[in-house]
């Protein structure tokens, strides 16, 4: 992004869109931090709020995740979402959600194991 002071000011798109980019390219690797939100306004000659709205829409992509007083970091794509410090409140609340429904679908499934074997076991032999 070219930051000379004749340069058009990125939009929030903009920055997102370069930072989506490096990561995919494997420019930024996972845990790298990205540059505070003032210095890189600063550096880009626009609003904290820009920048800050960048970092927000990759944080609800599941790219970066922000961890207060650290900074803000590539997310590591191994780790399931949400269940790292800094994750998105969203992709927080799905795990959660997530791990109900699989719990949920695991009684089930045992359940209906015992119904199979009492049901099996009270029918009448084949003739």
């Amino acid at each position: 992004m070219d930051s000379s002071p004749n340069a058009p000011k990125p939009t929030a798109k903009d920055i997102a869109a370069r930072f989506r980019r490096e990561i995919g390219d494997g420019e930024r690797e996972a845990g790298t931090r990205l540059p505070a939100a003032r210095q890189l306004a600063k550096e880009l000659g626009v609003q904290l709020m820009t920048v800050q709205s960048a970092y927000g829409q990759l944080r609800d992509e599941g790219l970066i995740l922000t961890q207060q007083g650290r900074g803000t970091f590539v997310r590591d794509p191994s780790v399931p979402l949400g269940t790292e410090p800094g994750s998105s409140p969203a992709y927080t609340a799905l795990a959660d959600e997530l791990n109900s429904i699989h719990d949920a679908l695991r009684l089930l499934g045992e359940r209906l194991d015992r119904l199979e074997r009492v049901v099996g076991a009270e029918r009448p032999p084949a003739r």
